[in-house]
């Protein structure tokens, strides 16, 4: 009874002296890191598991210091066994920590609150990829190490490396999918072909990468969905990112309009428009006859915005507005079916008459900067450039003038 009271009170005293040094170490921590950002980190998420590894370890050695060092009865024993197992978990429960509070201070370097954060998307991507990959690693080796404290594990060691390979080739067989994701968890993380908060198209469906495991990728659908798929998908399909490179993009809104309409007037309508909105980025703002079939013309007008949400917005805005204006203000363009209606055996031939205003459509006829898309301005001559094949020499431009 007294070797038990002994141990007991060994455990307690080192106990409360393991957890009066963690307090005192976590105040000194606390007041010294109020200007560093590391060991702020290190008092936040890194205190509990020292706490708890400091603890288990002294009263650990407490025991065998009271049991002088030696085996004895079957409850010591398995007593001395569990805290063997609680050191090894508590020390990789520390360790993990420590390597979240160095990833988390590496990653507030990089901000992603800015306009041009890509290359912050990027290593976000990476590190948290990491973090993943690593946490695995630590929770097997800290399972490894643990079996290994087993007399019978390390008594079948040999017999388990010597079947290494066939168990490792039913293991691959069986979890095939499961690696195969996993690897493609990697390889998305490391070839940069998609980040986390990029705005992306699939399935037709258009959202952001909200999470990005070694497993499966969680897209933000824009009406608050959420759509979960495979990393295998990204490796394996076809799908579209609007952010690759930067968030600027650029959207379309059509119109069916009778041949009447005055393709300039309505040009400068749109010019108005984007002009007086602040969603327009003031890249790109094109209105094009497209089309021109039946009794009708297709007319496009392409407009550029700061992001994906802006663009969205701004194309709904840029339909409502010359819906309105071509009801308002040019009622005889809406969209209408012509009929012939006359003696079919009349030998009267038609005869066309020369239209009124002759120098009015001749001066429409000169393309301005409002109606060429590769070209007329500083970016529609670098997308002129970029889509000139290997052997079209572009032609050499010079700077637009600015638009007064």
């Amino acid at each position: 009874m007294h070797s038990y009271l002994v141990t007991v009170v060994a455990a307690l005293a080192a106990a409360a002296i393991a957890l009066a040094v963690v307090e005192v170490v976590h105040r000194l921590t606390r007041r010294w890191g109020r200007k560093s950002l590391l060991l702020t980190e290190l008092t936040q998420h890194a205190h509990r598991s020292f706490q708890v590894a400091a603890t288990v370890l002294a009263v650990q050695f407490a025991v065998r210091f009271s049991t002088g060092y030696a085996i004895g009865t079957g409850w010591r024993q398995a007593l001395l066994h569990l805290l063997v197992l609680a050191v090894i978990a508590t020390a990789a429960w520390l360790v993990a920590s420590l390597l979240v509070v160095v990833e988390d201070t590496a990653l507030a370097r990089f901000r992603v609150d800015v306009p041009d954060n890509r290359h912050a998307r990027r290593v976000r991507t990476q590190v948290v990829m990491l973090r993943r990959v690593t946490i695995v690693v630590i929770v097997v080796i800290t399972l490894g190490v643990m079996l290994m404290t087993f007399p019978a594990v390390r008594g079948i060691g040999a017999g388990v490396l010597t079947s290494a390979g066939v168990v490792g080739v039913v293991a691959a067989l069986a979890a095939q999918s499961l690696l195969g994701n996993v690897f493609a968890g990697l390889q998305l993380a490391f070839s940069d072909a998609v980040r986390l908060d990029d705005v992306v198209v699939i399935e037709g469906e258009w959202g952001r990468i909200e999470e990005l495991t070694l497993s499966y990728v969680v897209v933000q659908i824009w009406d608050d969905r959420r759509l979960i798929l495979p990393t295998s998908y990204f490796t394996s399909k076809p799908f579209q990112n609007w952010t690759r490179t930067e968030a600027k993009v650029l959207g379309t809104a059509e119109f069916e309009v009778d041949w009447s309409i005055p393709v300039q007037a309505m040009r400068e309508e749109l010019r108005r428009l984007v002009e007086s909105t602040e969603l327009w980025d003031g890249r790109v703002c094109v209105l094009q006859v497209t089309d021109a079939t039946g009794g009708t013309i297709k007319v496009r007008a392409l407009v550029s915005a700061a992001n994906a949400g802006a663009l969205w917005d701004l194309r709904c805005l840029v339909r409502e507005q010359l819906v309105a204006w071509v009801r308002d203000h040019r009622p005889t363009a809406m969209p209408r079916l012509r009929t012939e209606v006359g003696d079919g055996a009349s030998d009267l031939a038609w005869q066309w008459i020369q239209p009124r205003h002759a120098t009015r459509r001749q001066a429409e006829a000169e393309m301005p900067d409002d109606a060429r898309l590769f070209g007329g301005s500083d970016d529609g001559h670098a997308r002129n450039e970029a889509f000139v094949g290997p052997d079209e020499p572009a032609e050499p431009r010079e700077p637009a003038e600015p638009r007064r």
